[in-house]
Formats: structure tokens, C-alpha cells, sequence
């Protein structure tokens, strides 16, 4: 969090503009000072890196504070190009202003803060925007990208700013994308799009990551193009981590396998053992070096200890300040997230984290928080040490870094449900009206199947012309590679089945803690209690979805469906199974007429055998 007066003795108010200028565009950077004004620390981001006229100009300002005012762009004739009133975010706070055919010339980048004293009510920033189109930056030898700015506070703002643009879309949709390069290759929704005037988001990178492979080429993408460093650890499944790699060091980006990878691997056939270091002579571009990266980190790469630095990621504080978009969420069922939007509590609604994930088969979709997750954390910062090596802040140093000072080890220390109810805290401080507090949990249900509907279907389009797919052993099952990591659904639905037990049990926990929600008045808790149960009924039953059968025709269910249909969704996770088998259709039913297509008895018979993890929501260890 940044502080007051921390930029005192260079400006009382100060406007960071082309902060990602610096080195050939030093000269860009200008602070505007109003003597006797508090502090206002905003940092602005100008798109493509350098504005020209041929380019659409957009400008992003962000800051810490929960600042009211008007942003605009001022054309070098003096004209309000564009501008904008609507605050986004918090935290932290950002406007976006865009101009799509910016004349050449001096531009001013304004922000005029409502209520604040004349003197210092409005902050300043030039752009210059050239006739002809500069040159992008030059490549650096040695790295993979060159380095031309620090990982602080002000970029840490644009970064979480640019997350949320990069995902915004209206709370009742359920935004998904079938490839993540879908996402930003949006000019509307990617701010840094060409940013770099290089052509660079041109370059087809065939790419589909899982949870854990989204989360880090997001914080590569926006290192790459803001010229920030970035790096990736060599951890094992469980969450030990060996090695550290950085785009300074492109000569040997892929480790070889942590001990207990290789001493796992040798009891396996040679096409599951992992990949052999890979040095590169010369530095690889970047669509080279996400592909590395991605056949390194998983999801024990997030799943680390709070107390250990030599990782990728530190825990923090569970408060609405840490709780900001970019910040990385790993369950303890394999899955990895990253939040993209925290939506407050309203007078009518509580309030909601959005996070965004990616799936084996290649699909990014936005979703809820909910019960199912937890540990947050946020990317370890980068810096430069003495040396002149790239190095990872420590916990300690976190701690009392002045642009962080968010390390934490509250969650640790926390029991699952006092976990949780910290979580409702955070979300919703003031008491929820339970009605459209159990709304709300089974709209998170709703999203969860209607994202297993997707994930399905792409295995029943996988059936088709593909033979039977091999099914791993023990808790492999949960964590893969190939046909069974991109079409089976074990993982997905554990998850599903905690959403279940969160709403089936809404109204009990309402009756066990009332205190917690604005209870109706002269109603007693028995009678919210039974109330909720009929609310429950009612929306279950009206809350419908369609999946397609094998034949190809659409098959309607209720909620109240796949809520009845838990114990069968415990064995429901095969891709040799057929799609009505898959969805729980009882057997001879007229759902089920069209089911053609069952897993070999071998594979059902381990299936059985692992029954257990998910009916007691019992996660293998070794996983």
C-alpha cells in the first residue's frame, strides 16, 4: 500500500506518466508539483509505447486511493478529445480514455480529483505523439526480453488495472473464451495490444495452458511488454521448489526434473518422463519461451509454503487492500485461479470475487469465488540486487518494503471455516440478507456446471474418430498430461461436489450462525430456516441448462438435478463414458436410450476404487 508523503521531497502531488519510458524515453517522465497538497500517487500507462499519429492513443491512470474525478485526454489544440467520469476497480482505482486517430503533438493527460483544493485539483501529464512511427525497443544479448523498468507499487497498480480491463464484462454474464490468445488479441479488452509497435501479438502462439501455466503467462505477457522482469522455480508436485530461472538466463530455461520427479519418472514408461534440460544458444522470442515456461510450472508451483522465500509467490493479508485483481488462488484439489474484479456489497447483494482459470482443453472462463478455494497469493517481486543480478524479494524483505508491506501469514493460521467466514468479512462487512446470500452461493453452482457443460462437450467432440483414451493410475487421475488431462473432469467435479454441499447446506448454516446475516424481522431462526429450505427448492428447480447427447439432440436439466445426481457425478469423470453417463442419467431411462459408448470394466473397476476420494471430499495426498 502506498503511503502519504512518500514522494514528499520530490512533490507533494505527482502524476507517474511514461514510467515505463525510462531509458530511451527517460524524457518522458514528469511529476507535477502543488505546494501544499496532499499526496496523489498516480500511476499512467500511454498506449502503443510510442504514441504516433497512425495508432489509436489509450491511456490507463491508476492509484491507491479512492479518488472521484473526471480523466481526459486534451488534444494539442487544446479540445477535450475524450474523457471519462466512470471510476473502475478498487484497489486499485483506474480510467481509461482512448482516441482513435490522435493528431501529432503535445497531448495532456488530466485528472481533475472532485473535491480537492484549487491548487491541486488537477494533475498533468504530456504525451508526445510523432508524425511517424518510432522504432520499438531493441533487443538486449543475454536476455529474453530487455529490462527497462522495476516492479513497485505503480506497476503493480497498472498490472492489476490491466487484468481487470482484460476480463471486464457485465457481473450477471459468465464470459469464456475457447484459447486464452482469444482474450488478447480483443483490442477492446487488451489495453497493451501492439504495444510495443513490433507486430508482436501477431505471432501465432499455439499454446493451450492449464490453471497454473494461465496464471504466469499473464504476468509474462505484461512483463514482456512493459520491459519488467519475470522468472519461474523448478518445483516439485507438492510444492517444493528447487531452482530459479529469469529471462536473464535464457541459455538453460528448462531445469532438469526436481529428485523426486525423476525418482518417480523411472518407474514409468519413457513417454511420461519429463523433459531433459533445454539450452538455448541464443535468447528464444517469446512465444518460445511461454512454451518453456509452461512445461515447467504447475500447480505445485502455487501450492507452496507461506514460510518458504524460494518460491514464486507469498502469502498475504485476507483484506480488501491484498484482495486485488492479479492476485493468485490455488484450492487444495489441484486448481490454480487468478482474481480479476472484487464486485462490493450493495444494499441488495453481497459482495463477490470474479477470478478467471484455464482448463486443460484450452478454455478461459470467469467465475466466482467460492467455498472450494482458498490460499492467496500474490507473484514474489523482481528486483536488481547490488550485484546487478536479478534476485526474488524475500517474506522479510516484502515486509518492509514500502511499496509491498503485504506479506502475511494470516491464512495459515486459520481453521477452514474460520477461514471462510473471514472471507464473507472481507467480501461483505456489513450482515447479509440471507435470502440473496444463498442466491448468490447457488449462482456459483450454476456457473460451475455450466462450465462443466463446455468440458464435456469437448470430450464428446473427442470421442468422435478417437479411440479409447488411456486412464491413469491412483491420483494421477487429478494430475496428467495428454487426452485424459484435456477431456476427463475429476478435479472439476470435486469441486463441484463442495459447491453442492455449500448450497444444499446454506440454510443450516444460516440457523447455526444467525448472527452473521440481517435476520427478517419477526421472523425467529426456525422460521428463516425453513423459509430458506423452500427458496432452495424453488431456484434449484427453476434454474435449467442443456447438454448434448451422444446422437447430437439437447437434453434439458434442473440444478435440482445434478444436486440429486451427487453420488453418480462421484463416478462421472471418464471421457470413454458416453455424455449422458457423464451427466448421471439413471440407468434405462429415456436420457439415457442414447448412450452408446461405456469405459472398459477395467478402468470403471479403479474407478470404484477411488470412490471414496470424492464421496468423503478426501483429496490423495500425493496429489
Amino acid at each position: 500500500m502506498l503511503r502519504s508523503g512518500r514522494f514528499a521531497a520530490a512533490a507533494a502531488s505527482s502524476l507517474l506518466v511514461g514510467a515505463f519510458f525510462v531509458g530511451t524515453w527517460n524524457d518522458a517522465r514528469a511529476v507535477t508539483t502543488a505546494a501544499g497538497c496532499q499526496d496523489a500517487e498516480v500511476a499512467v500507462l500511454a498506449a502503443p509505447i510510442a504514441p504516433w499519429k497512425g495508432a489509436p492513443l489509450r491511456v490507463l491512470a491508476a492509484t491507491e486511493q479512492t479518488l472521484d474525478g473526471e480523466f481526459s485526454l486534451i488534444a494539442p489544440d487544446g479540445g477535450v478529445a475524450a474523457k471519462s467520469h466512470e471510476r473502475l476497480g478498487g484497489p486499485p482505482y483506474f480510467w481509461i480514455a482512448e482516441v482513435a486517430a490522435p493528431a501529432a503533438g503535445t497531448w495532456h493527460a488530466s485528472l481533475v480529483r472532485a473535491g480537492a483544493p484549487d491548487g491541486c485539483r488537477t494533475i498533468t501529464r504530456e504525451i508526445a505523439v510523432s508524425v511517424q512511427k518510432p522504432p520499438g525497443p531493441r533487443a538486449t544479448p543475454g536476455s529474453v526480453w530487455p529490462i527497462r523498468n522495476t516492479w513497485d507499487r505503480a506497476t503493480e497498480n497498472l498490472f492489476s488495472a490491466w487484468i481487470e480491463k482484460l476480463f471486464d464484462a457485465p457481473l450477471d454474464t459468465e464470459p469464456s473464451w475457447k484459447a486464452w490468445h482469444e482474450v488478447l488479441r480483443d483490442r477492446s479488452r487488451n489495453l497493451l495490444f501492439d504495444y510495443l509497435g513490433l507486430g508482436e501479438d501477431n505471432v501465432t502462439i499455439n499454446l493451450r495452458p492449464d490453471c497454473a501455466d494461465f496464471a504466469y503467462f499473464l504476468r509474462a505477457y505484461f512483463a514482456f511488454k512493459m520491459g519488467l522482469p519475470f522468472g519461474y522455480s523448478n518445483c516439485s508436485r507438492s510444492g517444493k521448489c528447487y531452482q530459479w530461472f529469469n529471462i536473464e538466463h535464457p541459455e538453460a530455461t528448462r531445469p532438469p526434473p526436481p529428485p523426486e520427479q525423476r525418482t518417480a519418472s523411472a518407474d514409468s514408461d519413457a513417454s511420461a518422463a519429463v523433459p531433459a534440460p533445454k539450452l538455448l544458444g541464443t535468447a528464444p522470442s517469446f512465444a518460445q519461451y511461454l512454451r518453456i515456461v509452461g512445461d515447467v510450472v504447475h500447480s505445485g508451483s502455487v501450492r507452496v509454503s507461506g514460510n518458504d522465500d524460494n518460491t514464486d509467490f507469498y502469502t498475504i493479508p485476507l483484506t480488501q487492500q491484498a484482495l486485488r485483481p492479479g492476485t493468485v488462488y490455488a484450492d487444495p484439489y489441484g486448481h490454480v485461479m487468478m482474481l480479476v474484479r472484487r464486485v462490493p456489497q450493495s444494499s441488495s447483494s453481497a459482495g463477490i470475487l470474479l477470478a478467471v482459470d484455464a482448463e486443460p482443453d484450452g478454455t478461459v472462463a470467469r467465475k466466482r469465488f467460492w467455498r472450494g478455494t482458498f490460499r492467496f497469493k500474490h507473484f514474489r517481486p523482481i528486483e536488481r540486487g547490488e550485484n546487478g543480478v536479478l534476485r526474488r524479494l524475500t517474506n522479510a524483505q516484502i515486509a518492509k518494503n514500502p511499496d509491498y508491506a503485504d506479506f502475511s501469514l494470516e491464512q495459515s493460521q486459520l481453521a477452514v471455516d474460520d477461514f471462510y467466514d473471514r472471507m464473507d468479512a472481507v467480501m461483505s462487512p456489513e450482515p447479509l440478507d440471507p435470502f440473496n446470500a444463498m442466491k448468490e452461493a447457488i449462482t456459483a453452482l450454476e456457473e460451475q456446471v455450466d462450465t462443466r457443460v463446455t468440458s464435456v462437450e469437448n470430450g464428446r467432440k473427442y470421442q468422435d474418430g478417437h479411440g479409447e483414451v488411456t486412464m491413469p493410475d491412483g491420483p494421477a487421475i487429478f494430475s496428467t498430461t495428454g487426452a485424459w488431462e484435456d477431456f476427463s473432469t475429476p478435479a472439476r467435479d470435486f469441486r463441484l461436489l463442495i459447491a453442492i454441499d455449500v448450497v444444499r447446506g446454506y440454510p443450516d448454516r444460516v440457523a447455526r450462525h444467525p448472527e452473521r446475516y440481517a435476520m427478517p424481522s419477526g421472523k425467529n431462526v426456525a422460521d428463516v430456516k425453513a423459509e430458506l429450505q423452500n427458496v432452495l427448492a424453488a431456484e434449484l428447480a427453476a434454474r435449467k441448462f442443456s447438454y448434448t447427447r451422444s446422437d447430437g439432440s439437447a437434453w434439458t436439466l434442473a440444478l435440482k438435478d445434478v444436486v440429486g445426481r451427487a453420488g453418480d457425478l462421484e463416478m462421472a469423470y471418464n471421457p470413454n463414458d458416453c455424455v449422458e453417463l457423464r451427466w448421471g442419467a439413471p440407468e434405462n431411462s429415456q436420457e439415457a436410450s442414447t448412450c452408446k459408448r461405456h469405459a472398459p470394466s477395467a478402468q470403471r473397476g479403479r474407478m470404484t476404487s477411488y470412490r471414496s476420494w470424492f464421496r468423503e471430499r478426501h483429496w490423495p495426498a500425493r496429489v
